[in-house]
């Protein structure tokens, strides 16, 4: 097995307003996510309120959840 050297990438001086620009990118993103999440756990919280469901009906509806973002996030998207 040889020793590979590896030697970091050579960032240019226009590089940087690019780096800047994915980072914003991906906050947005982030952001983005997170108010969905809050959006579907206000949708979740009135529905249980209006169904009157108790401890365990409403820790099962939230299982559900969890299986739906475990789904989406491996890309399974039905």
């Amino acid at each position: 097995m040889q020793n590979i050297e590896t030697c970091p990438p050579k960032t240019r001086p226009d590089d940087a307003g690019l780096c800047q620009l994915f980072n914003e990118a991906r906050m947005d993103e982030r952001k983005s996510c997170a108010f969905a999440v809050s959006i579907r756990m206000e949708t979740l919280a009135s529905h249980i309120l209006q169904e009157g469901m108790n401890g365990v009906e409403a820790a099962e509806l939230l299982r559900r959840e969890v299986v739906r973002y475990e789904a989406e996030s491996r890309g399974d998207w039905h």
